[in-house]
């Protein structure tokens, strides 16, 4: 259809815009259209387009089938999903899935008829080519910015999102989110699969440290996925393992002096491609347009190699957008890439040079215009704010073309070549800008300093006058620079020296002419090319045309009533003279009309002639004239286009249409003919694009008419509201386009235009032929505001933004109703006022203000006015309309009915508050309670307060703001303006206290309870939150407040806390603040000393947060008593010669109230060190009061602590520190001393506590002797363990503890053939009875426990099978847990006698008889196994003569008498005989 053509540029900011087939057909979208380009190694060529999209086209993707490579898919933001078919250009099928704008589509590279998209909400659409379904995917609710199907599986989608997260989701099982790769910090630009579909192809890299590490990944399937971001990253990601692999960083490439306007500041876009074929390659952009390869083998600046450095000007030099790549049938790999810069290029992936490059346009082609003098050189003025000049004769490079954006920075709106002076282009702008370029330097235009006020439409060069041509002889230019824009003024420009003032033409027309009046503003002008005369249009659409250099008026054309948009006088060249003088003038009409002129020039009259009919009038388009051109290569050949989306050429002299051009989508807006080719015209429009296209190629002749133009126009004038309605729709969202495409759309892209009548809206219309509605509903503007209210057209400047705006209510609607009325009432009104004004008495039936004569109440006297102010009134009131009463009562004077009508209605406002005072203090003040409580019920509580002080009502104020929950406001209220002892100050402060303390803003709260003076809730609610920060606050508060009952109980639990996290240092700091806690920091001393102590066997490992350095540990002999006294004397000054409180009778006292729980097997062993060592403070205590009694009954309470508790190593490690003798007698070396006891109590814990350290020693020996004969030990440990069974704790201790012990702290040692102890304390006869009667106890509780259980059994039906459970079982889960009650059970009789409730009942109170018989002093303070100590004896004297003969008879005894178990039965049997 067209030879060449730029189309528009490719949408910016769109994961994947461009794609191209395996035939080497390339789609872009640009706005809101898919551009088809054929593409080879050598050139390029649009070849058609695919048009349907409502808004911008943000996908676009071929299918990769080879039987269906002419198939494709697109996706846009008015949500549609198309499918197209690129050889015949036609729309094949429409999906409308999404309910938001489309962000990415992509046809499977696997599956034929599977195609992919999201929009942003974060929905996954599948869509099915051959069925036409449509399954719906929401697998995370994220806006998705990209996403790519894999070449290798169907059901496999790799997405990309804003935030930085990609995801990969099965489309086979409703969108199941198979990974998430999380790395990216930022929005995730582009997704590429790797070609090659396993991922042991980059395991070789030697640097990549987080490779799979020499695993196979062939074991399971996967393949690489490369991601660009914004974060400057390209990551390579494992699908296998869900992780990345690969981070490439982008190398900073930008180069000093690259052609880059400074005044955009460019964003980074990330766009990756992995060509096929290539599995260790990948291009990636960069950040100032180049592209990189990566070599992904290798390691630092060898990785990457970039396109285009073998010459300059190759890359691009904005940031690339998308890239695809094709192979050719000559094996040649080409890259496609699409910029910010607007330019495709071409590359071949071999050379890595850029083989073409293709312009894109990204705003209306305003203007073009070839040099007169420079062959086929073409310049564009487009609204992207560049111009571009084009060698359009060249061989080599068919789109050889230089832009300019210099000195721009707005929409080129006109051009012109100067007639003589090779490359010197004038350029004018929407801002009102002229400027002079040289095509062939690189220097900045040179710019005039006299600027339009509005858009520049015309640019011509002519000759200088007055005041420019004085003394042109003397060397100036021959040529002047005139510019017409849309204030109606012609400037002429001195193109020698344009920093000098130009001169307004208007002027010296006036002064020639004579003329008094204003003259019409001008909006298009044309020099004849002789220089002779110029004909100026204007707005009203009169032409004139002045004789130069006077600029005499010759004639004054009257043909068009619109405004003129285009004036051309026929070349002068190669034509006869009668032809010299035809001017063509085309308008906002439809109709170009051609005058001549030659008898008015070449015999001027002496008063301007007036010419009403035309020479030549060419009708056919059915919109505006835009631009026009005669061609150089015919006589009296025009061509014209017009916003009816056509170029027409015609035959002037016949009036006849030769031929129709159609190829633009939407208005065309400038046409030139080609200056060598007589077929070949060029046109640009509203579309972005420039065509080139011959006239015999063309299927029409005349533009398009018929029944579509007809429906439309009807329909339009049918319901013009919806047409209004439409246009400003369309103008609302026009701008997205543009911001996409680079070209900020504004008002000013519509060029020489007027608001469109209903006439021209149609034409407009129906002729664009274009699915999306202009991008501003009204264009540029020819005619300036004050000229236009006389217009029929009213060709302003309109602003979108007050297209939006309300008309206000009419405060009197009434009386301005009654000015519609048919032309005879209003001409009858007349009558009646001039009646009313000059009668005495007026008309009957006649008074003005009321009735029919409402209206008239506006012209005649105040009463009248009243009376129409109430009908209007009445009126507003019955319509609800309070405000405007309100104001129609304040105009009439009646304040106070204007105030009272607003407190009933609830519409009361500051305006209305402010004027108050006008009607007396006590209104007013009414007035302000009423709007207080209005601005309550509208939740305004502060501007209600505030008020409220207006009136002195402060109390009320502060209370409004208390119920209200505004404590802040109100306290600060209370303190500025009332007494520091004000009561009410304090209640606010514990109201908002209690309120901060329910919302957990604990030290907000404290705040106010100090503010309130309420120190002990002040330090009760910091320490609610029981941290460790928090207690230590709460402390110092209280200490600092005299709270010191509250501060002690704070700092100990604070001090607890950190002793408990082993921080000691810090706990000392907390208790040193008050002297009354020194013995809590005695007792936390001697508990870091035992836990240092202790630190060494595993039995007690533990990190030690803070320490002092006295409780390292020290010499292994001293024993722990003295090491606690030297430290305490040493540290705290506490000793037997202290007094005060520091003696240690006080501290003795004081120390009595800390409770010490009784010992269970839950408590941790931290806590047991904390109470055991609490015991050990009180024997120290004792010990420096030489109190012996109460000395040894604590030492026995620590020791037992922890062994009660289950911890039966740390307390066989504590006996060892305690009395590294052996002997509980020797309290210290240090401070020699023998202890005595005269109470029983005392003596029996003595003897109890030296028990258990001779038992630990035993045991040291046993061990010591294991190695020398293992076998006797291994048979021995069955019984020593069976012997102890019926014993939970001392089990457990056996089996498991005492062989740690045994590991850790009591390394055995050897040559000890005699035991050096006196073993005959651990053969206690009263102790093994009360020990053998505990078992027999424990015994008959298990049995009573079995019979329970077998009676509820019973009972719950069970007994079918259950004689069996009844017998068997439930002794054999007894002699499980207890054989030493088995035991005993078969020694008082037979297995097969079976024992009676009554029996065991009565056992049972015997032996608790005896129990009860038994002396305290055994059940308070015991001993270790009597039975187990007896065992272990006898098994040494069987080895070496250790034991002595009667200590052995006394085993043996003990043994017969007491250990009745099978176990150690059997045992003793062994080491008895």
């Amino acid at each position: 259809m067209h030879e060449r053509s730029l189309p528009a540029s490719p949408n910016w900011y769109c994961s994947r815009c461009s794609d191209v087939n395996s035939g080497g057909l390339l789609g872009v979208g640009g706005k809101n259209i898919i551009y088809l380009i054929d593409v080879s190694a050598s050139t390029c060529r649009v070849a058609g387009e695919l048009v349907g999209h409502k808004d911008l086209v943000s996908g676009f993707s071929f299918c990769q089938d080879a039987g269906q490579s002419h198939l494709c898919v697109s996706s846009s933001n008015d949500g549609t999903i198309r499918f197209w078919d690129s050889h015949n250009k036609t729309l094949i099928r429409e999906h409308a899935a999404h309910q938001s704008p489309v962000s990415a589509v992509h046809w499977s590279p696997v599956d034929k008829n599977l195609v992919v998209s999201g929009d942003e909400k974060g929905i996954v659409v599948c869509h099915w080519y051959h069925t036409g379904d449509t399954a719906s995917f929401f697998p995370e609710p994220r806006t998705i910015f990209c996403l790519t199907c894999s070449p290798h599986s169907w059901n496999t989608v790799a997405v990309g999102y804003k935030d930085g997260m990609i995801v990969l989701i099965d489309v086979s099982k409703k969108g199941e989110v198979m990974q998430r790769l999380r790395g990216h910090d930022d929005e995730i630009h582009s997704l590429a699969w790797s070609p090659v579909p396993r991922e042991d192809a980059l395991n070789s890299r030697p640097e990549d440290s987080e490779a799979t590490n020499g695993e196979s990944a062939g074991e399971e399937k996967g393949c690489y996925l490369a991601s660009g971001s914004k974060d400057q990253t390209v990551r390579i990601w494992s699908t296998v393992k869900g992780k990345g692999v690969m981070t490439l960083k982008l190398p900073y490439l930008k180069k000093r002096g690259s052609a880059v306007d400074p005044g955009v500041k460019e964003r980074l876009w990330l766009n990756v491609h992995w060509p096929k074929g290539r599995p260790t390659q990948l291009v990636s952009s960069c950040f100032s347009g180049e592209l990189v390869l990566w070599d992904l083998t290798r390691s630092g600046k060898q990785r990457w190699t970039l396109l285009g450095t073998s010459s300059e000007g190759q890359n691009h030099s904005r940031i690339v957008f998308n890239m695809s790549s094709v192979h050719l049938q000559d094996d040649r790999e080409l890259l496609i890439s699409t910029s910010m810069d607007r330019e495709i290029k071409c590359w071949d992936l071999g050379s890595l040079d850029c083989c073409w490059t293709l312009p894109t346009l990204g705003g209306f082609v305003y203007t073009l215009t070839f040099s007169p003098v420079g062959t086929g050189c073409l310049a564009l003025g487009v609204g992207d704010n560049m111009i571009r000049v084009w060698n359009t004769l060249t061989t080599q490079n068919p789109y050889d073309t230089r832009s300019f954006w210099q000195g721009i920075k707005s929409k080129v709106t006109a051009l012109a070549w100067h007639p003589k002076k090779e490359g010197s282009l004038s350029f004018g702008t929407d801002d009102g800008k002229v400027g002079i370029y040289d095509v062939f330097s690189n220097k900045p235009p040179q710019i005039s300093s006299s600027y339009h006020r509005k858009t520049v439409y015309t640019l011509a060069w002519g000759p200088p006058v007055p005041p420019m041509s004085f003394g042109a002889a003397g060397g100036k230019s021959s040529y002047s620079l005139y510019s017409c824009a849309g204030e109606g003024v012609i400037l002429q420009h001195d193109p020698s020296k344009l920093s000098g003032e130009a001169s307004d033409i208007d002027k010296l027309i006036r002064d020639t002419n004579n003329i008094k009046h204003k003259l019409s503003p001008h909006t298009d002008l044309s020099w004849k090319p002789d220089g002779k005369v110029v004909a100026i249009g204007n707005e009203d659409g009169c032409i004139d045309v002045y004789q130069a250099p006077s600029l005499k008026l010759l004639c004054s054309i009257q043909q068009h009533h619109k405004i003129i948009n285009t004036l051309r006088w026929h070349h002068d060249h190669s034509s006869p003279p009668e032809l010299h003088c035809l001017l063509a003038s085309g308008s906002s009409s439809a109709i170009v009309f051609v005058h001549d002129l030659r008898s008015i020039i070449e015999n001027p009259p002496e008063s301007p002639a007036v010419l009403t009919e035309p020479y030549r009038r060419l009708c056919g388009h059915t919109a505006k004239i835009t631009s026009m051109a005669w061609s150089p290569h015919h006589e009296a050949r025009l061509v014209t286009v017009s916003y009816d989306g056509t170029a027409q050429v015609w035959d002037v002299l016949q009036e006849a249409a030769v031929s129709n051009y159609r190829g633009h989508i939407g208005y065309l807006l400038c046409v030139d003919w080609s200056p060598v080719d007589p077929d070949v015209i060029w046109t640009g429009g509203k579309d972005f694009t420039l065509q080139e296209w011959r006239v015999s190629k063309q299927e029409f002749t005349k533009p398009p008419k018929g029944k579509k133009m007809i429906e439309l126009k009807e329909k339009m004038k049918a319901n013009p509201k919806q047409k209004r309605k439409n246009k400003k729709t369309s103008g609302a969202g026009g701008a997205v386009p543009s911001e996409m495409n680079g070209a900020s759309v504004s008002v000013a892209e519509k060029l020489k235009g007027q608001e469109l009548s209903d006439e021209d809206e149609d034409d407009e219309v129906s002729s664009t032929n274009s699915p999306v509605p202009p991008p501003a509903t009204f264009e540029m503007q020819r005619k300036s505001s004050a000229a236009a209210a006389k217009s029929k057209d009213k060709p302003v400047f309109l602003d979108t933004n007050l297209l939006k705006k309300k008309k206000p209510r009419s405060m009197l609607p009434i009386s301005t109703s009654m000015d519609h009325r048919p032309k005879e009432e209003l001409l009858q009104d007349c009558i009646t006022l001039a009646s009313v004004r000059h009668s005495s008495a007026p008309p009957a039936g006649c008074v003005p203000g009321q009735g029919e004569h409402i209206h008239l109440g506006l012209f005649s006297d105040r009463q009248a006015l009243h009376r129409m102010f109430e009908s209007e009134e009445q009126g507003h009131v019955e319509a609800g309309h309070c405000e405007t009463v309100v104001y129609l009562r304040l105009w009439s004077g009646d304040l106070q009915g204007a105030l009272q009508l607003a407190t009933e209605k609830g519409e009361l406002n500051d305006h209305l508050l402010s004027i108050a005072p006008m009607a007396g203090f006590e209104v007013w003040s009414r007035t302000v309670e009423a709007f207080v409580k209005q601005l309550c019920l509208q939740e305004q509580y502060l501007k209600a307060a505030s008020h409220l002080l207006s009136i002195n009502k402060l109390y009320e104020a502060i209370d409004l703001l208390q119920s209200h929950k505004l404590y802040r406001e109100a306290i600060a209220l209370v303190k500025a303006r009332l007494p520091a002892d004000e009561p009410v100050l304090k209640e606010l402060y514990t109201c908002w206290a209690a309120v901060l303390e329910k919302d957990g803003h604990f030290s907000a709260a404290a705040k106010c309870y100090l503010a309130a003076g309420a120190s002990f809730d002040a330090a009760k609610v910091i320490a609610r939150k029981n941290d460790v920060s928090s207690l230590r606050t709460a402390a110092n508060l209280a200490r600092i407040s005299g709270e010191v009952a509250l501060a002690q109980s704070l700092a100990l639990r604070c001090a607890k806390d950190l002793a408990d996290a082993q921080n000691w240092v810090g706990a000392h700091e907390v208790l040193s603040s008050q002297e009354s806690l020194l013995v809590h920091r005695l007792h936390l001393c001697v508990t870091e000393l035992l836990s240092e102590m202790l630190a060494d066997p595993r039995a007690v490992s533990q990190s030690c947060v803070s320490g002092h350095p006295w409780a390292s540990p020290g010499e292994g002999r001293i024993s722990f008593q003295d090491r606690v006294r030297d430290v305490w004397e040493e540290q705290f000054g506490v000793s037997q010669k202290s007094v005060g409180h520091r003696s240690a009778g006080a501290l003795l006292q004081e120390l009595k109230s800390v409770e010490c729980p009784r010992p269970t097997t839950s408590v941790p062993l931290r806590q047991v060190l904390l109470y055991s060592s609490l015991h050990l403070t009180h024997s120290v205590l004792s010990w420096l009061l030489d109190d012996d009694e109460q000395l040894i009954k604590e030492l026995w309470r620590a020791v037992s602590w922890p062994r009660d508790a289950g911890h039966f190593c740390v307390s066989a490690e504590l006996c060892r520190l305690l009395f590294p003798d052996g002997d509980v007698s020797v309290c210290s070396r240090k401070h020699p001393r023998t202890l005595h006891h005269t109470e029983e109590e005392a003596k029996a814990a003595a003897n109890s506590l030296q028990a258990f350290v001779h038992y630990h020693r035993l045991y040291e020996h046993w061990w010591s002797r294991s190695a020398k004969d293992q076998e006797i030990q291994n048979g021995l440990s069955l019984s020593a363990g069976d012997s102890c069974a019926g014993d939970e704790v001392k089990d457990k201790t056996l089996n498991g503890g005492l062989s740690e012990f045994r590991e850790s702290i009591c390394p055995p040692t050897s040559g000890l053939d005699k035991l050096d102890f006196d073993a005959s304390l651990l053969l206690s006869e009263p102790h093994a009875a009360y020990q053998a009667t505990q078992r027999s106890v424990r015994e008959i509780q298990g049995q009573l426990a079995t019979m329970v259980l077998q009676h509820s059994q019973a009972q719950a039906g069970q007994l079918d099978s259950g004689e069996e459970q009844a017998d068997t079982p439930p002794q054999i889960s007894s002699a499980r847990e207890s054989p030493d009650r088995r035991g005993s059970a078969d020694a008082g009789k037979r297995p097969d006698v079976q024992e009676t409730l009554v029996s065991l009942s009565a056992k049972m109170s015997e032996h608790q008889k005896q129990l009860v018989d038994l002396p305290e002093t055994i059940k308070m303070y015991p001993h270790p196994d009597v039975v187990e100590c007896c065992l272990v004896l006898l098994h040494f004297s069987t080895s070496s003569p250790s034991v002595s003969e009667s200590l052995q008879q006394v085993a043996k005894d003990l043994l017969h008498k007491y250990g009745s178990s099978p176990s150690v039965l059997k045992a003793s049997l062994r080491l008895c005989t």
